[in-house]
């Protein structure tokens, strides 16, 4: 098998968690990598955005398709809509088809997609368009591989956190009729080695293939088997007939980080027995170099990177609400209308380095440094009415970069030691934002915190004088805490993020 040998790739949704994943890889094997995104600056903190080069473009945009195909020999097509409505499925065939076209036009020689398997029966809504983009793709004038796969395990991906955290989180489940269905699930580690190795396919081959982990199990073996893996008492699962995919998903949402519209996707596709009913990939590319990684050890594998915190890429760093006409908070007060803001400024003692560390560290296992009970509430809110709540996390305990989630928040900027921004992914009528900065001044330190809203119509205005009352104990304990906090020269420590018998 070739290497790259200095080819241009183009990786898309280099921002998701098998793009991010991807790049490194090509990187290693040889090639000069480009990434496209619609926003460059997601890429920036990326650790090996020096690397390669990173262009915006859009997907379902021809003329910025176009430019960011020119010169690529092998393109990685790894977009995919989500969302609860039909909407999701016009935006994958414009974005393929677009696409497409674009890469036939610039003369790219090999498309790669990774998909869902296609298996018998009435597909989901969300396999059904994964198929749909395969076939626009394969019939657009450019050599396609169409790897398809079902379950992917790996620290982060978001089939491993629903598996994690229903195992974790319930000894004793009563659990819908998909858990009987056979699954073939395949290691992140061996998608990655599929992936690379496409790109050396023969230029006739224009067809999918399946691809999958040596073991094939229901979802309740999954269960058990991570059980085991993680050292937990063996659970007791207990199937029953009543639950539909729409109650399973909220079930599923309730239980674990993984918010309701992403939930669903993820049961609806395991109604149907995925399997593959093929091995046609041997032909062209031989087993990794130490054989398919089985389920056990491939859950190991996560768990360890986990535990040590090292996640390189995570399932909520694929998506950002609003559009990119949303106004900013660093717009003037003009822009877009009404902005209201609570500003909480505090001095300190405490070096800047060390203030700068809790800052850095605020949300996920450490909490927001007030009212617990309060922000744990405004969760629990957000999940009853269909948004994520704050069980996202983080994806590292101590380091931020552009485009994470922190729980209900997604990291919108960060200037290293001096600024974090982030933007609010909880259900709001309205859009708002979490600032804090951090500045010297002769021998003391200051920390200013503020909270901005841009209101959309009346909801909007009435919802932040009703909780006007609670601010100064909700964000002025916050900044308070903080300060505190590095006076104290340490950040409370992280709790588990679950307990489980």
């Amino acid at each position: 098998m070739d290497t790259g040998n200095g080819r241009t790739c183009l990786v898309t949704g280099a921002t998701g968690y098998i793009g991010g994943r991807l790049v490194p890889k090509l990187l290693d094997a040889g090639f000069r990598v480009r990434c496209m995104a619609r926003s460059a600056r997601r890429l920036r903190d990326h650790p090996w955005a020096d690397r390669v080069e990173i262009v915006e473009a859009d997907a379902t945009d021809p003329e910025s398709s176009r430019r960011a195909l020119e010169g690529v020999e092998v393109a990685y097509y790894l977009i995919h809509a989500i969302g609860g409505d039909g909407g999701f499925a016009e935006t994958d065939r414009l974005a393929a088809r677009t696409f497409s076209r674009a890469a036939r036009e610039a003369g790219v020689r090999r498309l790669v997609y990774l998909g869902g398997m296609e298996p018998e029966g009435e597909l989901s809504p969300h396999l059904r368009s994964r198929a749909e983009v395969a076939r626009i793709l394969l019939d657009g004038g450019v050599p396609t591989a169409w790897l398809r796969a079902a379950v992917i395990i790996g620290a982060g991906s978001a089939s491993f956190e629903m598996l994690r955290y229903l195992t974790e989180r319930l000894p004793v489940m009563v659990t819908p009729r998909w858990v009987r269905t056979r699954i073939q699930p395949i290691a992140i580690q061996d998608v990655l080695y599929y992936l690379v190795a496409s790109a050396d396919l023969p230029p006739d081959v224009n067809r999918g293939f399946d691809i999958g982990g040596p073991d094939v199990l229901t979802y309740a073996e999954m269960i058990r088997g991570y059980a085991r893996v993680a050292g937990l008492k063996p659970r007791i699962i207990v199937p029953v007939p009543v639950l539909s995919p729409s109650l399973s998903s909220h079930w599923v949402g309730a239980i674990t980080p993984v918010p309701g519209a992403l939930a669903r996707p993820l049961v609806e596709s395991l109604r149907n027995e995925v399997v593959c009913r093929e091995n046609d990939i041997a032909e062209y590319i031989p087993p990794p170099p130490d054989g398919p990684i089985g389920f056990e050890r491939s859950v190991e594998r996560a768990l360890r990177r986990v535990r040590q915190a090292d996640v390189a890429t995570r399932w909520s760093s694929a998506s950002t609400p609003g559009a990119p006409s949303d106004p900013l908070p660093t717009d003037p007060d003009w822009a877009g209308g009404s902005l209201y803001t609570d500003e909480q400024v505090r001095w300190t003692s405490a070096p800047p380095e060390r203030l700068w560390e809790v800052v850095e560290g605020i949300g996920g296992d450490r909490g927001w440094y007030s009212f617990p009970v309060a922000w744990q509430a405004r969760g629990v809110l957000d999940r009853l009415v269909g948004g994520v709540g704050l069980r996202r996390g983080r994806r590292d305990p101590r380091l931020l970069r552009i485009g994470e989630t922190v729980d209900f928040w997604r990291v919108e900027e960060i200037e290293q030691g001096r600024l974090l921004r982030l933007r609010a992914e909880m259900r709001l009528p309205g859009l708002a934002w979490l600032e804090f900065r951090v500045h010297t001044d002769d021998s003391r330190t200051s920390l200013t915190q503020r909270a901005l809203f841009h209101p959309r119509g009346l909801a909007g205005h009435a919802y932040w004088w009703a909780f006007r009352p609670f601010h100064e104990r909700i964000f002025g304990g916050m900044c308070t805490g903080i300060v505190r906090a590095a006076e104290r020269g340490k950040a409370p420590k992280a709790r588990p993020a679950v307990r489980a018998g």
